[in-house]
């Protein structure tokens, strides 16, 4: 594929708001995780909350679509002055040659769970305040960023459960290259809501502490909330930058091995993780770190080892859901901003908690934060059913080509 310019990117977590504070968090291995008190949530885990949500409703204009969602969508979008990039573009090209491309796995839901506690007792209808279209609908998110900036560009929602924000990459891209749209604002958000962390207590799949991802004694997840956001733009025929961070390779698979379980052989995401290093005209070896997808629950961890061995020879690898959470739609685009960071300064950020890394998985796992000379770096998403995809980041190469022979 011709490899697609990041030209600005941000992230907000339980790690922190913006590029300098969730750079720090992974410099130093520590994260945001603690003991859940999301509203009506009586359950003995930790979790990744973002601080401030509810006091920051979305602009006044925008009214009809407020909900914890598009406030963390909007929170984020503050920061790094990546709003202001975004207006930038649309001068350049307009606003009809913007595309937006977010993924969620939940978006508004919450809205609905609170408009379900307020029924009318005796038709039981929802009220009539509640609005699903501008909440709820999983598309609502791309349209409330549409709306945020007036584009008039193609909008897409990704709900792919886990890969959501991921594979918003691989829709933009397709959209860029048949010159669609010039530049695509691409994202994931995902918040707190009473169904996810039920849902996945159902499965037996919290932790009961912080999670540590592929430590021995790992107890599961984390459920976290973020937002993360890139701009990306084709590539310029100009003299590369040597800072500068390109989208070299996408891979995505389904292998629809389980609702909820992953291929025990990690077959989907062998899948993936080999289109995309094609895709981008690379070699296992040009790879100098892994962000896994990483949970922390004993099966996914172990099953997306046996796919990263089968490729790689002892890459760097970590996941860095013990200091965000996981994330769930939002954590494609939230470890794609972090990729593009540890590219961007040199860095391969440690697996926070993760005290003593499984023997049995065959990792070269970083528990402790590093220094290293990367030109390439690959981030894993895998979602529920088997949806997985696989992004591929290089920095200052013009080409898939370049970033090989660098």
């Amino acid at each position: 594929m011709n490899p697609i310019l990041l030209t600005h990117f941000t992230a907000t977590s339980c790690a922190g708001r913006g590029l300098d504070a969730t750079l720090a968090a992974l410099a130093e291995g520590r994260g945001g995780l603690a003991p859940c008190d999301f509203e009506g949530a009586a359950l003995d885990t930790f979790t990744g909350r973002v601080a401030g949500i509810e006091d920051a409703p979305v602009r006044a204009d925008l009214a009809e679509f407020d909900c914890r969602n598009n406030r963390l969508a909007q929170l984020a979008l503050t920061q790094d002055g990546f709003d202001a990039r975004v207006r930038e573009a649309i001068a350049r090209y307009g606003a009809g040659r913007v595309g937006v491309f977010m993924g969620t796995s939940t978006a508004g839901i919450l809205e609905t769970e609170r408009a379900y506690r307020r029924r009318d007792p005796q038709s039981g209808g929802l009220p009539p305040d509640f609005n699903y279209a501008t909440t709820h609908n999983p598309y609502s998110l791309a349209a409330f960023v549409r709306a945020y900036f007036g584009l008039r560009g193609p909008a897409v929602s990704v709900s792919s459960a886990c890969s959501s924000g991921a594979k918003v990459f691989g829709s933009a891209r397709r959209m860029l290259e048949a010159g669609l749209v010039d530049v695509a604002v691409v994202g994931g958000v995902d918040t707190l809501c009473l169904t996810t962390l039920y849902g996945f207590n159902s499965l037996e799949l919290l932790a009961p502490g912080p999670c540590k991802p592929f430590d021995l004694n790992r107890d599961g997840i984390s459920i976290g909330e973020a937002a993360a956001f890139a701009l990306l733009e084709r590539d310029s025929a100009e003299p590369a930058d040597d800072d500068a961070i390109r989208l070299l390779g996408i891979g995505e698979s389904s292998d629809a091995h389980h609702m909820s379980s992953p291929h025990p052989e990690g077959l989907g995401a062998r899948m993936a993780m080999e289109q995309a290093l094609e895709s981008a005209g690379l070699e296992a070896r040009d790879i100098g770190y892994v962000n896994l997808h990483g949970t922390a629950t004993p099966s996914n961890d172990a099953a997306e080892s046996r796919a990263l061995t089968s490729v790689f020879d002892r890459v760097p690898c970590s996941s860095t859901k013990g200091a965000t959470g996981h994330t769930l739609g939002a954590a494609g685009a939230l470890e794609a901003v972090i990729a593009a960071l540890a590219l961007r300064h040199q860095m391969i950020p440690a697996g926070a908690n993760t005290r003593e890394p499984d023997p049995a998985l065959g990792l070269d796992y970083v528990v402790a934060t590093r220094h290293a000379p990367l030109r390439a770096v690959l981030s894993n998403s895998f979602g529920f059913g088997g949806t997985n995809c696989s992004l591929v980041f290089g920095r200052g190469a013009r080409s898939a080509q370049g970033a090989a022979s660098a």
